[in-house]
């Protein structure tokens, strides 16, 4: 055990060496219930230094050694994107930092979670990582294995409940793409049937048109006046509803009195073609009169079989833009991390959510000037999906939703925007620890918002915010738009606790 504390010694050894005094080890906290035999194996197991100001350890390298502050003060930071931000300044004796959970051993990564540094020259008592993790197994089993079943014990439950989080997403995702790809799938093969009727009628109308008194000029004029009929269908105007019936009324008007029976059901589909009365009076100009409803119902069924095209076109575009929304979400054949313009993700997700949409105003206020960002592309559209689903269920499926976007110095900033009742300020504070969930039993897990903030903060560097009042709440993403490429983003935020104090653990 000797050769142990001289290694120990060294291994952690940056600055000048201190006595090691019993009587002052028993006024810190940390080891005020320790025995003198316990005290003084800290002492011959440890030492006790003083570190001039600087850097004592960095974010991500291995946790080697283990930190009391005796006196003086020190500086923990968290690198976020291309800035070192502050978690905790203190100068109360006994707090600690380092090599905390060494007694974890290799089933954890042991590394460095912040950064400490010394803003005066401090003295501390220091312990080899293998050193403190003997202490804790030899003198506190009990309190080993509970501190072991607690953490292996909620790593396991966040992961199981986040599968099952992220596996009630996608049961909701597949549930309002399948409505959104059954409406125009549905359209498509009506209106397939449909045309197939069409197309037989325009073959009896042109077996009709061949024995009737046409001659060669009225044919030519009339199917030029067919294919002016499927122009017009492509540029149709967008009327009104009043400006619809008053032209619907016109056009049954001069068909029923130029002989065309039914006209009723002819003029909706040429109104909707973008047809007027003139356009009607050059047919009538075109042919005889005794053939004229001929002519008529021929160019109707022209006009008709047009829209049907187009509706079967509108449908299947739809279809195919839904799967271009649904790959996009998922990130399909791409790579985790990469530039992504964070409106196509965006976009993807509102269309994945679509079915939930349907009662809510989808209000979209992007900046398109921003650039592309590199980020996880997948994941981000994991946070998307809650923020957004959060927000249709506040607003009881009913509302306004404004997803925003902008620039905030050398940050890209999403906000998801609902119109609900706010969240209330008591609970406001815990919306983002992990299963706090103000839904009904079975219906949410309380990890969205915690899985949101893992991405965000822990993969990203970024931060995640909420402001609310009645009527406007407000999920505030930061993105780093220029991150730092050497920066590890695997780090889990909520695991590390911050340096404690002997009354409230900060």
């Amino acid at each position: 055990m000797a050769d142990d504390a001289v290694g120990a010694t060294q291994a952690c050894a940056q600055g000048q060496a201190m006595p090691c005094d019993l009587d002052e080890l028993r006024t810190l906290f940390l080891f005020e219930k320790l025995t003198d035999d316990q005290l003084d194996w800290i002492c011959r197991n440890g030492h006790v230094e003083l570190i001039e100001p600087g850097v004592v350890f960095r974010e991500g390298e291995p946790a080697t050694c283990f930190y009391v502050l005796v006196e003086g003060g020190l500086v923990l930071t968290r690198r976020v994107g291309d800035d070192d931000v502050e978690v905790s300044r203190t100068t109360q004796r006994g707090v600690y930092s380092g090599a905390w959970h060494s007694y974890l051993g290799d089933r954890v990564p042991q590394l460095y979670t912040n950064s400490m540094r010394v803003t005066i020259p401090s003295r501390f008592v220091v312990l080899d990582g293998a050193a403190l993790a003997r202490l804790m197994r030899e003198w506190f089993p009990m309190a080993v294995h509970m501190l072991e079943g607690l953490f292996f014990g909620l790593q396991s439950t966040q992961a199981l409940t986040g599968q099952r989080e992220r596996l009630l997403a996608l049961g909701s995702l597949s549930a309002g793409l399948t409505h959104e790809l059954n409406n125009p799938a549905a359209a498509a093969v009506r209106a397939t049937a449909s045309l197939r009727e069409r197309v037989a009628g325009m073959r009896h109308k042109l077996g009709l048109i061949a024995a009737g008194p046409y001659d060669r000029k009225a044919l030519e004029t009339l199917i030029g006046l067919q294919e002016e009929a499927a122009e017009r269908v492509a540029k149709a105007p967008t009327l009104t509803p009043m400006e619809t019936s008053d032209r619907e009324d016109t056009l049954t008007d001069w068909l029923e009195d130029h002989g065309c029976d039914q006209g009723w059901e002819i003029a909706p589909t040429f109104v909707q073609a973008g047809f007027d009365v003139d356009w009607l009076e050059r047919v009538a100009a075109t042919v005889a009169p005794e053939v004229l409803e001929g002519a008529i119902r021929w160019l109707y069924y022209t006009v008709e079989s047009e829209l049907l095209m187009k509706e079967i076109e509108d449908s299947t575009t739809r279809i195919s833009t839904l799967l271009g929304a649904a790959k996009q979400y998922s990130q399909l054949d791409r790579a985790p991390y990469r530039s992504v313009d964070v409106h196509e993700l965006l976009d993807s997700t509102l269309a994945m959510l679509g079915g939930k949409l349907s009662g809510v105003r989808v209000v979209r206020e992007y900046d398109r000037a921003l650039p592309e960002i590199a980020v996880y592309a997948g994941e981000l559209n994991q946070v998307w999906t809650n923020l957004i689903d959060n927000a249709v269920a506040a607003m009881a499926g009913s509302g306004t939703l404004t997803v925003a976007t902008s620039a905030d110095h050398d940050n890209l900033v999403v906000e998801v925007r609902d119109s609900g009742p706010g969240v209330p300020p008591e609970i406001r504070d815990r919306i983002f620890e992990p299963f706090f969930t103000t839904k009904p039993v079975g219906e949410g897990t309380g990890l969205g918002l915690d899985i949101s903030w893992r991405i965000v903060v822990g993969r990203h560097h970024g931060d995640l915010t909420v402001t609310s009042e009645p009527g406007d709440t407000r999920f505030r993403v930061t993105l780093p738009m220029h991150p730092d490429p050497l920066m590890p983003a695997e780090a889990a935020p909520h695991e590390e606790p911050a340096v404690p104090t002997d009354t409230d653990p900060a």
